[in-house]
């Protein structure tokens, strides 16, 4: 029970509690408005399954990345979306880390990645970016992922992302990537600056348009012993410059589809696997006698007939000479021809001839 003793009194009362009302709207309002993340509850459009830790979101005009996912989160799919650039700190909220360890992020027409997009993901293993429109990969794009083993990078890269790309993949913090993949992407060399730098185990390049591959590559593949590479579905060129490769090919276990391995050019092998050619198709040291053998050959043929005609225009004289000789003798010949047809043509002449 209130009790006042005088108007003063009541007064005071009543504005005090007016002043600690407005202060607890004002502060209510703050908490409602602030984005924070709230545990436990899955984000609109999405499903969730604590058990597993598994948030998936499939299509939706969304262009960003859910910024309440749970932080019991150990795997978030993302697909069929519309979030076509992904931002700095994309999966961070208020700076949370999130302990996701599978990301996929497939098909959802991302076309850029900005610098450290992914960062708060420190204990992420598995990164899909399979199934994009990737055309500018910034260098600093995987930045802050220490323990990412799998990066899949499957049929989303233009050419300019191609081109960004090996810059984007010697960040420090993929020295431990177990498994690269590329495939589908109409690479035409190996996209690493280098392979020694890495923890690779498995470098998947299939179905690109590779049609070699260059000594030194061949060279770090020897020295990567653990590495498996794997190629088919690619049109390579069956000449003297796939010697080296060729060699690799026959005298190490490191690419487990080595038998898919097809010549596309030239005309003359194509179809035939790779394996199967003999040493002598690709030996460059042979190709280039049988060129030099033809160049000799064909300076030979050439010096003869400049010596013929030589030797021709030095006895012109005489050559004129014999030519007049034997063109006389003809005449002659001709002559007699035509007299005895001409007694044989007329009884008369051939019984004076009697």
């Amino acid at each position: 029970m209130w009790m006042f003793h005088g108007a003063e009194d009541s007064k005071c009362v009543f504005s005090n509690w007016s002043v600690w009302r407005a202060c607890h709207a004002a502060a209510v309002m703050c908490l409602l408005c602030s984005p924070v993340r709230t545990d436990g509850v899955c984000p609109p459009s999405c499903v969730c399954a604590t058990d597993s830790g598994t948030v998936t979101c499939r299509d939706g005009e969304e262009t960003e990345v859910p910024g309440d996912i749970p932080e019991w989160t150990s795997t978030l799919v993302l697909q069929g979306r519309n979030i076509s650039t992904l931002r700095r700190g994309a999966f961070m909220t208020n700076g949370t880390e999130l302990d996701v360890a599978t990301l996929s992020l497939s098909d959802n027409g991302i076309r850029e990645i900005e610098p450290y997009a992914f960062l708060g993901l420190p204990r992420l293993h598995l990164l899909d970016l399979s199934h994009n429109r990737l055309e500018s990969v910034s260098s600093r794009a995987f930045h802050g992922l220490p323990e990412l083993r799998s990066l899949l990078l499957n049929c989303c890269l233009s050419p300019a992302a191609t081109a960004q790309l090996p810059h984007a993949l010697s960040a420090q913090s993929l020295r431990n990537l177990h498994r690269l993949e590329l495939a589908g992407n109409q690479l035409i060399s190996i996209p690493l600056e280098r392979l020694d730098i890495y923890n690779l185990h498995a470098l998947v390049l299939v179905n690109n348009s590779i049609e070699s591959i260059g000594r030194e590559n061949v060279s770090s593949l020897y020295q990567q012993r653990r590495l498996r590479v794997y190629l088919s579905l690619n049109p390579f060129r069956c000449t003297c410059e796939l010697e080296a490769f060729y060699y690799w090919l026959k005298n190490s276990s490191q690419c487990p589809d080595a038998g898919r391995l097809v010549c596309s050019e030239p005309e003359a092998r194509r179809g035939v696997s790779v394996e199967k050619l003999r040493g002598e198709d690709v030996d460059c040291m042979n190709e280039n006698l049988e060129a030099v053998s033809y160049v000799f050959l064909g300076i030979v043929l050439a010096l003869i007939g400049v010596v013929f005609l030589m030797v021709l225009y030095l006895n012109r004289g005489g050559i004129k000479k014999w030519l007049n000789n034997i063109r006389e003798a003809c005449r002659d010949q001709m002559e007699v021809y035509h007299y005895r047809y001409e007694q044989d043509s007329d009884p008369r002449l051939a019984n004076v001839a009697v």
